[in-house]
């Protein structure tokens, strides 16, 4: 009896050894209790971060190893700065905090353009990016100026918000000013991109500083539809499908000396929607969480919820965007230092 005993014990321990080596402990850690992710929204309700993000929430956690629950939540402020430090400093690290981080972020760290910006990016651990749509800057198209060259050698008007150059509606159009020698007269203090396309359509300014096409697309259709704007430029490391015929920024002539520094807004543009962990979470939970999002951007679910909402999805993968992030943050620091010069307004800028 004693030896059946002893046998048992052994098919036992071996049993629940084998069941322990072959759990997953990924799925067991997001099926545990109080732990539901959230997803921290850089922005206030109903902008495009806002929509992708809560889009993300609906079906992401499907793909997760446990199918958590994902929760939105809105931390808006400083251009995205406030939800960015809480991922850097705050939040628990270990993959229940999700966040799109603020487009910019990533060109004000390698430009030391945000002293309050905490952390260091490189350090975020990156899932992927949602969508990558290229910047556009555009005329109304009742304006003189038809081409980036038209610009060459008229003052054409474009609508910026905010009040200073922190603004990437302000940035572009001055980067423009400097490295390519266009006119245009920078019309600060609209509220938002609505009001500057109101101005367009007043005639109170001829174009808007920057937009990207995905935004164009969700808000004003028509205005692409109509052919009521006229792209000038985009900005993007290849074109847009749909812009075929509009001039990448690096497909226009520039000196030799000042080719890195078109490379490096090409690049810092197609950060996108850039969705990432707080740095120190696990390498496999990293992984899953990458595999979650590369699932769900194809999930004919995810997919159709998106369309019904107009939002243009364009992903890239965590790694690929990972590498991007690491690429632009260590860009040669006389090449920083020159966009940081050029994307300041000078004597293009003008108040509304």
């Amino acid at each position: 009896m004693a030896g059946y005993r002893i046998v048992l014990t052994a098919l036992a321990t071996f049993f629940f050894a084998s069941v322990a080596a072959t759990a997953d402990p990924v799925s067991e850690f997001y099926t545990g209790p109080g732990k539901t992710i959230k997803i921290i929204i850089r922005d206030t309700g109903g902008s495009n971060y806002d929509l992708l993000s809560r889009l993300l929430a609906r079906h992401m956690g499907e793909h997760i190893p446990g199918h958590p629950t994902i929760v939105a939540v809105n931390m808006p402020g400083g251009g995205g700065i406030v939800a960015s430090n809480y991922l850097a400093s705050v939040a628990p690290r270990d993959g229940t905090i999700l966040s799109i981080v603020g487009q910019g972020l990533v060109a004000d760290q390698a430009l030391g353009l945000s002293p309050q910006l905490q952390g260091d990016l490189r350090m975020f651990n990156w899932i992927g990016n949602v969508d990558r749509s290229n910047q556009m800057l555009v005329v109304w198209h009742t304006s003189p100026t038809r081409t980036i060259e038209d610009a060459t050698k008229r003052e054409t008007t474009v609508g910026a918000t905010g009040g200073g150059e922190a603004s990437a509606s302000v940035q572009y159009p001055a980067f423009y000013n400097h490295v390519l020698g266009t006119k245009f007269k920078i019309i600060l203090g609209y509220a938002g991109g609505p009001q500057i396309n109101l101005a367009m359509e007043r005639g109170e300014v001829e174009g808007r500083g920057t937009n990207t096409y995905a935004s164009y697309l969700a808000t004003t259709p028509r205005y692409l539809r109509d052919k009521l704007i006229v792209p000038l430029v985009q900005i993007g490391v290849e074109r847009e499908p749909a812009l075929a015929s509009v001039p990448l920024l690096l497909d226009l002539k520039t000196t030799p000396e000042n080719r890195p520094l078109m490379e490096f807004i090409s690049k810092a543009s197609t950060v996108g929607r850039p969705l990432a962990t707080t740095p120190g979470v696990p390498p496999e939970r990293v992984a899953a969480l990458r595999r979650a999002f590369d699932e769900a951007v194809k999930d004919p679910a995810f997919i159709a919820d998106a369309a019904i909402q107009k939002l243009e999805i364009n992903s890239t993968s965590g790694e690929i965007l990972a590498q991007l992030v690491n690429d632009i943050i260590n860009t040669p620091a006389d090449v920083r230092r020159r966009v940081a010069l050029a994307i300041k307004p000078g004597e293009s800028l003008y108040r509304k």
